[in-house]
This record gives C-alpha cells, sequence and structure tokens, in this order.
C-alpha cells in the first residue's frame, strides 16, 4: 500500500511538475518507504530549521535554563537601552510563534549588515502589541537561538549535537550562521530526506527513539496546544488552521514542518504516520495538496 501510494505521488510529480527531490513515508509497524526523483543530498530546509530550533528550547527548559514564558530582556539586560517600548514584554513563546508583535522583518537569505542582529530586532519598533497579531518572520527564531547560547553557552548546532543529532545519526549537520557566528536558527540547515524523516518520526514517538527518550514529551505536547491565530492568511487553507510553537497545525491534530521550496514534514497521529518532502518546488501550495490527497489522506 505505501509503495502504491509514493509511486501514484511521484507520478503526480512527473505529470504536474511538483518539483519533488524524494519522499518518505514511515508508518508505525511497517518499514520505510522512499521514492528518489534526484540523488538523496542534503539541502537547505528553510523554515523546517524553526521546528529543530523549538525542540531545542524545550530541552533547555527541560534542563531548568530557562522557561518558554520568559521575557527576551531578561535574558539579555544590557539591551534594555536599545529597545524599542513594548519590548520588555516580548516573551519567548511570543518570538517562536511569531506573535512577538515586532515591526522587525528579515528571513535567512537577506544579507546581514548590522553589527549584531539581535540589536536590531529588539530595537525595531513594534506594529502591535505582543501576543495579538501574527506575523512571520525569521527574527523571532533567530533571537531564541542567541538566548539558547546565552543561556546554555554553547550555540544552537553545538547544542544539539550530543541531545539530538548524534542520537538520531545526523552526522555533522551544516548549518549556517550569521556574521558572529550564530545558526540562522530559523532556517538554512541543510539534511537529506531520509535524515530529515528520523526527526519527523521522533516527534511521531512522542520524543522516544530507540527506546531512549530525546525530547520531553510535555513539551512536545504544548508545540501544538496552544497555536497562534493565523484565520487571515491567504495562501492557502492549510496554512489557517493555526502556528504552534515552530509548527503549522492542520485538521485532524496532524501538524506539519514546512520550509520554502517544498520541504515538508506531516506528522500524523491519529494514522501513526509521517510523510517527508524535500523539493524544489515553484508550486508549494500545490505541492502540499498533493502530499495530502495522494499520500496522507489514504493512509486509512
Amino acid at each position: 500500500m505505501g509503495d502504491d501510494l509514493l509511486d501514484d505521488f511521484i507520478r503526480a510529480d512527473r505529470e504536474r511538475g511538483l518539483g519533488i527531490y524524494g519522499v518518505h513515508l514511515h508508518r508505525e509497524g511497517q518499514e520505510p518507504v522512499e521514492r528518489r526523483v534526484r540523488s538523496d543530498d542534503r539541502v537547505n530546509l528553510y523554515s523546517v530549521a524553526k521546528t529543530f530550533t523549538s525542540v531545542a528550547l524545550g530541552l533547555a527548559e527541560a534542563e531548568g535554563r530557562l522557561t518558554v514564558e520568559d521575557r527576551l530582556l531578561d535574558h539579555f539586560p544590557e539591551l534594555r537601552p536599545l529597545a524599542a517600548p513594548g519590548v520588555e514584554d516580548v516573551t519567548l513563546r511570543h518570538l517562536l510563534t511569531m506573535t512577538s508583535g515586532t515591526s522587525h522583518e528579515w528571513f535567512a537569505d537577506q544579507r546581514v549588515d548590522a553589527a549584531d542582529l539581535l540589536h536590531e530586532i529588539v530595537a525595531a519598533p513594534l506594529a502591535a502589541a505582543p501576543g495579538t497579531r501574527f506575523a512571520y518572520t525569521d527574527s523571532g527564531p533567530y533571537a531564541i537561538g542567541r538566548v539558547i547560547a546565552r543561556t546554555t553557552g554553547a550555540d544552537l548546532r553545538a547544542y544539539l549535537l550530543p541531545r539530538l543529532f548524534a542520537p538520531l545519526d545526523l552526522h555533522n549537520p551544516a548549518w549556517h550562521t550569521c556574521p558572529l557566528g550564530y545558526p540562522f536558527a530559523a532556517s538554512d540547515l541543510f539534511l537529506r530526506t531520509h535524515e530529515l524523516a528520523r526527526f519527523a518520526r521522533l516527534l511521531l514517538q512522542d520524543g522516544v527513539w530507540q527506546d531512549r527518550r530525546l525530547l520531553p514529551a510535555a513539551y512536545l505536547r504544548r508545540m501544538t496546544a496552544d497555536p497562534a491565530d493565523t484565520s487571515a492568511i491567504t495562501e492557502g487553507e492549510r496554512f489557517t488552521y493555526g502556528y504552534g510553537l515552530g509548527v503549522w497545525l492542520d485538521r485532524s491534530g496532524m501538524y506539519r514542518m514546512d520550509g520554502r521550496y517544498g520541504q515538508y514534514a506531516v506528522i500524523c497521529p491519529d494514522a501513526r504516520a509521517a510523510v517527508t518532502v524535500t523539493a524544489h518546488s515553484e508550486c508549494e501550495v500545490d505541492l502540499l495538496e498533493a502530499i495530502h490527497t495522494l499520500v496522507v489522506d489514504r493512509l486509512g
């Protein structure tokens, strides 16, 4: 059944030009199935990296280093004189759920000219009160990465190496950095399709890998429990169900990691399955719909 699903999906790629590189289907209790359109090279996962940053935050919280409800400036008191009015109320949850209210719009493919990007972020005026408006930007997750570095003494990639990457056998992943050497956190993490699929499977298994708990179950539940309202988004219906702690919500308890040009990992708790796709797609919404109609909706 899994073979047939992926064959139909690959056929749709040929007919519609969806831009797929590879697709991996994990179903609990069955052998994984994968189809390739091109070699399984490591590719930029773009905003899928936000989910990795989110679980790093959850790990740091479980270790007692911070809490999701901490205010950003409590970790950077030296930046208070630079901060725009209202930034003192911005929490790590606001940063991760894209509800900080910041007017700062930055994405990791844009050049960083500021001497310190974090200084520029906190100095940007608020366009809305924290917690009242969803506005997608890489600025918040980047700031989360800086908090993790401040509280743990290790940059985001170094922090995750022994806790996540090594246990999943994600050997020496590249993660592009800002001029100061901090990983972008929101983007520019490079993995293969089957490597991302391991992380998706870890989330499906509530943070347990080979009988070892890697991620705190309580945090994974919170990732989807209190999402930001995204109902005003017009790019497609699947973006309107809410945005949690680094993940997009969907119907029937599903959620996904989502990156530019069609990097997707859809977690399906009810079906006990995860579908992972890497691509370079110029029709991302069509690709996401194909994942659902040709694979997810047919899992039974």
